[in-house]
């Protein structure tokens, strides 16, 4: 097998778990590894680090799988990992619909495998593992007979990797479009269209926690998606919500999601450009008791952060501007680069931009079906929150 050894000085990260190792803590690679397959690692001293997938066209030339010198990377490998995974969603309650598999916190490095029901989808956004993809079906086959499983690697990730962006069946082909229960209600999931691999799945927890604050109010709900918050809150008691999106595919499917659960009545969705229509009802002058803002990541970019922060701060001053005294803002972020304690300043700063005063009401991170692990930031990216608006 092939062999790396890390320069003397390196990141104390990778001693303390982190499965990453960049080009530049990289001493030597001994024999001539094909990419994407599997090498043994070794701290300059030469001691053992642990084994992982090597692509040298990659910043993160090793994403490590074991620290095992004993294991042995091969399908019965994937299999019992898989196995591992839903033992652990089973014991915390997450079963028909779950994150399977959450990359780096599962140890399976830039592995993603959403369960909706019976059916699976997945991505392999690295090199090593999208080699390893057979292996992966075989293993949910083993595990679960699904009904079909699908992979959504149609990611532009995948491109830093030197693979090829694509989707399709890894099984007998399906009706991708499905309907899963979660909290009650019914949802259509388009898992060859829809967003990601279809649904987001990572705030079903989060949707509950608006249950007693919707009670009897009027809601305003932006960047809906398809209406998944908007739908909850009328199903929670709402007065009325009203749901914006600038996708009007995205906006007939919340329609049809309100619909599907009887509450078309209480619940509609318009398409139209969410930070216009805020502004121009602030200073309308439009009030409601509860606004609900659940924008897409602003940058994947370091260099572009600065830009992320103002838009937070701009969206979440224009949703304060819209709630009635004693009402409520409900706000996530899931732009990993904005950790929890920047995402709390920024919303600090709008109220007092707004002259606004704001007391939380809770403060959380994604459905704990997606593990996170200290140290490993990346695995730690939601940030929900909800606070009056006095």
């Amino acid at each position: 097998m092939s062999k790396v050894v890390l320069k003397r000085k390196i990141a104390p990260r990778i001693a303390g778990g982190h499965p990453w190792i960049f080009a530049n803590e990289v001493e030597k690679v001994e024999g001539n590894p094909e990419e994407g397959s599997i090498v043994d690692v070794f701290y300059h001293d030469g001691k053992f680090t642990g084994k992982g997938y090597i692509n040298q066209q990659s910043q993160i030339m090793v994403r490590l799988l074991s620290r095992k010198k004993s294991d042995v990377i091969d399908d019965e490998f994937f299999l019992n990992k898989i196995r591992e995974c839903w033992k652990y969603r089973q014991h915390i309650g997450y079963t028909e619909n779950c994150r399977l598999v959450f990359g780096e916190a599962d140890g399976l490095p830039q592995m993603i495998i959403d369960k909706f029901n019976d059916y699976f989808v997945l991505q392999t956004l690295a090199l090593g593992i999208d080699k390893w993809k057979p292996a992966i079906v075989k293993a949910l086959n083993t595990v679960f007979s699904p009904k079909g499983v699908y992979e959504r690697n149609d990611v532009p990730v995948r491109e830093l990797e030197g693979l090829p962006q694509h989707k399709g069946f890894l099984s007998a082909p399906f009706d991708t479009k499905i309907i899963i229960n979660e909290n009650g209600l019914k949802f259509h999931v388009d898992i060859e269209n829809g967003q990601k691999t279809g649904y987001f799945l990572d705030q079903q927890d989060n949707r509950k926690a608006i249950q007693n604050i919707v009670k009897g109010a009027d809601v305003l709900g932006a960047f809906t998606y398809t209406g998944t918050f908007e739908i909850h809150a009328a199903y929670y008691g709402a007065k009325s919500v009203l749901g914006l999106d600038i996708s009007e595919n995205a906006v007939a499917q919340a329609n049809k999601n309100a619909a599907l659960n009887g509450l078309e009545k209480t619940c509609r969705f318009e398409t139209a450009n969410a930070f216009d229509v805020l502004k121009q009802w602030g200073k309308d002058g439009r009030q409601y008791d509860v606004v609900m803002l659940d924008p897409p990541a602003f940058t994947k970019s370091r260099a572009n952060i600065q830009k992320a922060i103002t838009g937070y701060k701009e969206i979440n001053l224009r949703g304060m501007k819209l709630v009635k005294p004693g009402g409520f803002l409900v706000t996530s972020s899931c732009t990993n680069l904005v950790n929890p304690e920047l995402f709390l300043q920024i919303i600090e700063m709008a109220a007092k931009d707004v002259r606004r005063n704001i007391r939380q009401v809770t403060f959380q991170t994604q459905s704990s079906d997606h593990p996170i692990i200290w140290g490993m930031e990346n695995t730690q990216y939601l940030k929900f929150l909800i606070v009056e608006v006095d």
